[in-house]
């Protein structure tokens, strides 16, 4: 596998990502309303994640990087998974961004210590490095704003970082 090809399933799979939390947050902002608990927090994180696809938008029609093919069904998945958890009330909302985030900090991670590495691509490697850092606030947040008194929040943390890690393995091919 060539580093060419390595880093454009880095940024097919990153963009993937930060679409789908986009999404995410729509399905929480659209049950909670704009006066939810949470709501405000919510909103503040969406918006960094719209900076964060915008960015790699454009990086993408720079460096001719394709997008998932599965963004459809991640725009449906991600708009499901957000209000789904709102429905289960503010504290599953924020266990969903925690189980998110923990997964995405550990998976742009990843990406640096392969990306420090190789030292091929710093652009690549500021641009996760500065969302990492976002990503953790975000999950550091929602542990603040309650995460982990969800009911049910072991099972819920668990099943969101699974879809989380299947989610990244498929973008990064389709």
């Amino acid at each position: 596998m060539t580093a060419k090809k390595d880093r454009s399933e880095m940024i097919r799979v990153d963009q993937a990502g930060e679409f789908g939390a986009t999404r995410i947050y729509a399905g929480q902002l659209a049950v909670m309303g704009e006066r939810g608990p949470h709501s405000a927090e919510i909103r503040a994180m969406a918006e960094q994640e719209v900076g964060h696809r915008a960015e790699f938008d454009a990086l993408m029609a720079r460096r001719g990087v394709r997008p998932t093919a599965l963004q459809p069904f991640w725009h449906f998945a991600g708009y499901a998974l957000g209000a789904g958890t709102a429905l289960l009330g503010p504290e599953a909302a924020m266990a969903c961004t925690a189980a998110v985030e923990e997964e995405i900090d550990l998976h742009y991670s990843r990406q640096l210590d392969e990306l420090e590495a190789d030292g091929d691509d710093p652009e690549l490697a500021e641009m996760i490095h500065r969302f990492r850092e976002d990503e953790r606030e975000h999950r550091d947040a929602a542990i603040a704003h309650g995460a982990e008194n969800a009911p049910g929040y072991p099972l819920l943390h668990a099943a969101i970082r699974l879809g989380c890690k299947a989610a990244i393995r498929i973008s990064e091919k389709i």
